[in-house]
């Protein structure tokens, strides 16, 4: 198989529209039309990662940090990533980095982490503004297969974790062909009525002229009749993830199992310790900005990596706040890697990176 279907597969999970404005999701380095030799997961691409993707004798590096954030004016290895960059090209490795896309996938980070600390019932904390489209397209019945097909090839019907979705429902729609017309069927000057198909299926904006470009392509009249509709409804992506745990416990002892689950070394947190929790959010990596979301919607504790003093000191008196490391919260990504590649791929040699390692150490 070619690096190009692999990334593929992440990318139909966690789409690069889903990434953050100021994101550097998608292929870093390297050329994806090549076969692929193997893949190594990381969390972030170091100098041992790449000293070790060398030694495995793999080409595929594929990390949740992006390894570049802003371009490079230089290769001069006076910086690891210069460094990194020129090994990657030097041994004809790709880099790949899912990024805040994979942070707002529906099924994303924050799930992943969310069932490891025992979350059920979860939906996301900070849905992502309306980006959803709706397209109703009139298809004669002998092709609503053949349009069907060419919407799903465009991307289009994927909801959550379900895809070739549509609604389709039968009726009969009439024209008359006018002069200069040239009709798939019917006749010139006459009046037609034709058995139709009325399909509808949704899509992210982003899209757009693909499935509809796909559609046109595929349809047998002249002038197809559809319409584009803007939805309010995202999907279910975006930032982090809300839910309950199944047996309530006080806020001290369910930190305990919090720090077991993800091994963390320490978890510094505010609030009261013996607060009964039942509702949790959390955000993996970066997430201070949700804490007045987590509370607004009845959290009982609130876990992110990046929490500072005055996030503490301003929120603590109505909800614990806990810092869960960002590594830590995002250590999940190399799993969810590792479960797309290998459903689609099975025999395809993939590894997780053993010099993939958290940079912050616990005294």
């Amino acid at each position: 198989m070619k690096i190009c279907e692999i990334i593929d597969a992440i990318e139909q999970y966690a789409p690069l529209h889903l990434q953050e404005p100021w994101d550097n999701a998608g292929l870093q380095v390297g050329d994806a039309g090549r076969e692929a030799t193997g893949a190594l997961l990381c969390v972030d691409v170091t100098e041992a990662v790449m000293a070790e993707a060398v030694e495995r004798g793999v080409n595929l590096v594929v990390s949740h940090h992006p390894l570049l954030f802003r371009g490079l004016k230089r290769i001069t290895g006076n910086s690891s990533v210069e460094r990194i960059v020129a090994t990657a090209l030097k041994h004809d490795i790709a880099v790949y980095s899912a990024h805040t896309n994979m942070d707002s996938a529906n099924g994303g980070v924050s799930w992943a982490t969310g069932r490891m600390v025992g979350l059920t019932r979860m939906r996301t904390l900070v849905p992502q503004p309306a980006q959803m489209m709706k397209l109703s397209v009139f298809v004669p019945v002998a092709s609503c297969e053949a349009v069907s097909e060419a919407l799903w090839s465009a991307g289009a019907g994927k909801i959550g974790n379900y895809d070739r979705c549509a609604y389709m429902v039968d009726g009969r729609g009439t024209y008359r062909p006018l002069d200069g017309a040239h009709p798939a069927i019917g006749e010139v000057g006459s009046n037609h009525t034709e058995g139709e198909t009325r399909i509808e299926v949704v899509f992210h904006s982003s899209i757009c002229a693909r499935v509809v470009q796909a559609m046109l392509a595929a349809h047998p009249y002249e002038e197809p009749a559809f319409d584009l509709v803007k939805l309010e409804n995202n999907a279910a992506t975006g930032l982090g993830v809300i839910g309950e745990i199944e047996t309530p416990m006080a806020a001290a002892d369910y930190i305990a199992f919090v720090k077991n689950a993800l091994a963390i070394g320490a978890i510094p947190y505010a609030g009261d310790a013996s607060r009964t929790i039942r509702r949790v959010a959390l955000c993996g990596g970066a997430g201070a900005e949700f804490i007045g979301t987590a509370i607004a919607q009845g959290a009982d504790i609130y876990m992110c990596g990046d929490l500072k003093y005055h996030d503490y000191t301003t929120h603590c008196d109505r909800i614990v706040l806990a810092n869960i490391g960002h590594y830590e919260s995002e250590q999940c990504t190399k799993g969810i890697f590792y479960e797309i590649i290998r459903k689609k791929f099975p025999n395809f040699a993939t590894y997780y990176a053993d010099q993939d390692k958290n940079p912050i150490s616990y005294g």
